[in-house]
Parts: C-alpha cells; structure tokens; sequence
C-alpha cells in the first residue's frame, strides 16, 4: 500500500540553511520519481469486507478533527518557536562563551551533530550575515550576549511548556506518557492528513474485517506507541518534534504484508508531460511493500534525523506490524477473533458470502466461486456476490472468467448509476485484456470520460465502440460524439471530418441524424453556418443509407 505517511520529524531550518518549522508532507508510500511524477496506491483486490470499519472510520473522523482543532494553532507556534532557536543557534555560534541554560545546550549540541558544515558555516568569522538582526549580533559583547541568550532560552521554555507542540508532540529527548498517544493525532498539513487517512483505510479496513474491532484498535494505538519508541531508540536525544500517525500506519503496512502477502495491489503511476496522466498497474504486496521499507530504510541512513520525515518511526512500526500479524496468526487468536465475527454477521451477510470469503482466505477458489455463483443463481441482482467474483478469479489466475465478470460488474454499477465504480471497472476490464464491452454499456462509460474531460481517450473509445460495433445503432452516435471531440475539444478537423464521414457511409439507419451529421460535416470543412435564406449543404453522394 505504499505509504500511509508519516510521523512527521519537524527539523530545525530556516531559509536554505535550517528549518524551524514544518516542511511540506511527504505522503509515506508513494515513491517520488523526480519533480513531475509520483506513484501511489489507489486501491487492492480485498476491498471488499464482512461489516463496517467503524473502527478505521472512526479513528479517520479523530485525525480530522484533532487537525481542524490544531492546524493554524501549529502554524503559527512553529513559526514562533523557529524564530527563537534560529536566534539561538546564530548567536551559540558566533558567541560560544555565551552562557546557555539546558534546553539551550541541547539544541546547540543537537544542531552541531546533525548540520556540522552549516555550523561551522555559522561560526565561521567570513560568515555571511543571514539579516541585520544576524549582522548586528555578531558585534556584541559579553554582558549583551548573555542577556539575549538568557531572554531566548525563557522564550523557548515558555513556547515548549505552553504550545501544541510541546504538550502533545513526541520529544525523543524528553518524553512523556501521553504523547506516545497524542503524537499520532497531530498532523502537519492537509497533504500530510490526506495521505495518511487514505493509506489508513486501505490498510486498516480489510485488516479490521479480519481481527474484529477490539484487537484492531488496539493493535493500532499499540502500534504508534511501538513506532515512537523505535524512533527514540535511534535518537534517544532528539529534540525535534514528531507528529502523525504514519508509524502506526507504517505497522497496519506490515501487517498487511503478513496477511495478504499475494493480494494485488494497484498502483498509480501520475506524471506531468505538458499534462497531467495516470497509468495504472497492479504489483503483488510481497513485491511493493519491500521496495517501500527498502526506500524508507535507505532514506533513513542517508537522512538522519534531519531529513524532515521520520523514518525510523515508518521501520519500527513497519517491523513491528509485520511480527505481530504474525503472531497472531500462529497463536489462533486471529482465528478465534474470525469465528466471533462471522457469528455476529452471519445474521446480516449472507451465509454463502460468509463460506465465500472463509474459502477464498484459504485460497479455496473453486469452492468460492461455487457458492458465489450459487447466491447470483438465487439472487441475480447481489451486488456483493457479482463484485466479490472478480477477485475470486483474478486470484485463482482465470484471466478470460475474470474479464467475463467484470464486463457483468461494470454493467451492474451503471445500473446502479455509480459511474464512477463503472469506469473503474472498465479500467480493470480492459487491463485484463478486455475489448469488446456491450455497446450501451460502453456508449455510457463513453459519456462519462467525456463528462470527466478526458477528451483523447473519450474519442478513442467512441471509435473503438464503432469498429467493434460497426451494425449497432449506437456506432453511430458514437461516431458523431468522437467527431464532436475532435472538432471542438481537441482542434482535429480533419480527424473530425473522417469521422462523420464514416458516421455517413454507415450501413445502419440513422436518418434522423442526417442532420447533425451534416453540419458536422460543414463544421470540419470550414464552412460557414448557412443563413435562414441558404440551403445547408447537400450530402455527399451515395453517402447516406437510410
């Protein structure tokens, strides 16, 4: 699932130098491939469970509000708090005589250690001041000197003991009880919630399903108590603040790839070349979880603890969730915890989903597909039996029953007016190998890229439903809207032109759409609108069959 995003570490700097307040997030999961493209999990193959996860919702509506409650707040305490140890640092380095309480020696000595070459840069007598403030510092004296560092250090210890971030962030260097709690609800943008609440419900989700909801929550809050103390076992003497929930989501990653190692997961791949695409691919757990724990270990040895993301809180919790997934397992907990939950839904899932879904955990996939075919035989209009089907196959490797029971879902979810779910299905459909959707079906999923404005690919697949389609009535229609496309959207009159002109030559009637065919026609030629005086332009001849 990539990454679920991150404790976050908020490193000191300002400037290009260092940063006293919080750098942009960084989503954990997603693998960045230079400035213009990004790849991230959109969503896996287990989607589907036996109840609600009120759990994994609930645990989401709690990040939110925590983030509305203290977002600004944050904002502005971080900006106050680096202003206070920017001046300190300058002022430790250029006067280090100068007395400093403890917080201040920490910070100095924590500084040094992490950005040697940007202190001894700092200290240095050919120093660059940074702003008047830095060049007017560098020309005081002893008593000034201690007078400021002693105003800067009650600063500090007023914004720490008072902030946000000091009551509820996690300290390395000083910890306490509750921010091995609190530290997981605090977040450091919207980018940085956004990401790690989807890869929460990706991981979490089908993970609740699974061990029921006691042992899921728990396992949770155990979870981001375990990746802060990985991260304190590295940096025992961290003063930077970390905050998020991505070690607690780095372990329901681990987890995952304990229990659902050759689950499918699709990938998207997003790049910018003069605009903004997507292509999607599918890659097994056992494949992308490690490169992900590779990325972030690589990351965390070239990064320190400076690197803005804290890594080593992504490792320990990712080993962690790995170990414990585990361990329940062979301990017969999980199963225990299955059986409970299966007696409690039995009442509201149907009895062959149930069986359905114990033997596709076993990897029964026979078994499953019978009692999923069965329930559609009593109930052909079960959605979750003709969603469920897919993944039965896909599992089971029978590309062609697969392609076959997607073509069927896609049909029922524009039933169901869900378009959206439609166009994701046809997607799968036609990685799959898929190319032959019914027309009306495939006219609709048409009208949606075109309504979403992907323009090249709402042609493409309007000319594609007409060559497959060349005696329906609806390769027509389709004919016309690919060459409205071209003409308006994508400035192609010639392409425009072939294409009513097929719309024209078409053996199937279409004569009350002579008309529009024929100012298209017009259109892609150039040809001015006739006025109410003018005749329109004739047919071309022997073009039209009615």
């Amino acid at each position: 699932m990539g990454q679920a995003c991150a404790a976050r570490a908020i490193a000191p700097a300002r400037r290009r130098f260092c940063s006293l307040s919080l750098e942009a997030p960084e989503p954990l999961g997603s693998s960045r491939c230079g400035g213009n493209a990004v790849i991230i999990p959109l969503n896996h193959e287990n989607m589907h469970g036996r109840r609600w996860p009120f759990v994994t919702i609930g645990i989401i509506a709690l990040n939110g509000i925590f983030f509305l409650a203290t977002h600004w707040t944050v904002e502005r305490e971080t900006r106050e708090m680096g202003e206070v140890r920017e001046h300190i640092i300058l002022l430790a380095a250029a006067h280090p005589d100068a007395p400093m309480n403890a917080a201040e020696q920490k910070l100095v000595e924590n500084y040094r250690h992490s950005q040697p070459k940007v202190w001894d840069l700092f200290a240095s007598p050919n120093h660059t001041p940074l702003d008047a403030w830095d060049a007017d510092m560098r020309a005081w004296t002893g008593p000034r000197c201690e007078e400021e560092m002693n105003r800067f250090g009650g600063q500090l210890d007023q914004i720490e003991a008072e902030s946000t971030l000091g009551r509820f962030a996690f300290y390395p260097s000083h910890r306490t009880v509750i921010s091995y709690l609190t530290a997981n609800f605090l977040h450091g943008g919207w980018l940085h919630l956004i990401f790690n609440m989807w890869f929460l419900w990706l991981a979490g989700a089908i993970l609740e399903d699974t061990w029921g909801r006691p042992l899921y929550a728990a396992f949770y809050l155990v979870s981001g108590v375990a990746a802060l103390w990985g991260y304190a076992m590295v940096y025992p003497n961290g003063m930077i603040p970390v905050i998020g929930a991505s070690g607690a989501i780095a372990s329901l990653m681990g987890a995952f790839l304990a229990r659902f190692p050759k689950t499918k997961i699709q990938l998207g791949f997003f790049y910018w070349i003069v605009r903004p695409r997507l292509y999607r691919f599918k890659a097994p757990a056992y494949t992308v979880l490690p490169l992900w724990l590779a990325i972030q270990l690589l990351s965390g040895v070239m990064a320190g603890e400076s690197g803005g993301v804290a890594y080593w809180a992504h490792i320990g919790g990712f080993g962690f969730g790995l170990v414990t997934a585990l361990i329940l397992r062979y301990s017969g907990i999980e199963q225990k915890a299955d059986q409970a939950i299966q007696e409690k839904v039995s009442w509201s899932a149907g009895a062959r989903i149930v069986k359905a879904t114990d033997l596709l955990e076993k990897e029964q996939f026979d078994g499953a597909i019978s009692e999923l075919k069965a329930l559609i035989a009593e109930k052909p209009d079960s959605v979750d039996a003709h969603e469920m089907l897919p993944s039965v196959y896909w599992r089971k490797g029978d590309t062609q029953s697969y392609v076959q029971a997607m073509e069927t879902v896609c049909q029922i979810h524009l039933k169901l007016h869900d378009t959206e779910a439609a166009w994701q299905d046809y997607e799968d459909y036609v990685q799959a190998g898929g190319n032959k959707m019914p027309a009306a079906s495939w006219l609709e999923l048409c009208r949606h890229a075109e309504n979403i404005q992907l323009w090249e690919r709402a042609a493409t697949e309007y000319e594609k439903l007409a060559e497959a389609w060349p005696q329906d009535r609806n390769s027509v229609l389709a004919l016309i809207s690919a060459g409205r496309i071209q003409l308006r959207q994508l400035g192609q009159p010639q392409q425009a032109l072939r294409l009513y002109i097929e719309a024209q030559n078409s053996p199937v009637p279409h004569q009350d759409w002579n008309d529009t065919i024929r100012k298209g026609v017009d259109a892609a030629m150039g040809k001015p609108k006739p006025t109410a005086s003018e005749p329109a332009s004739p047919p071309l001849a022997g073009s039209l069959r009615s």
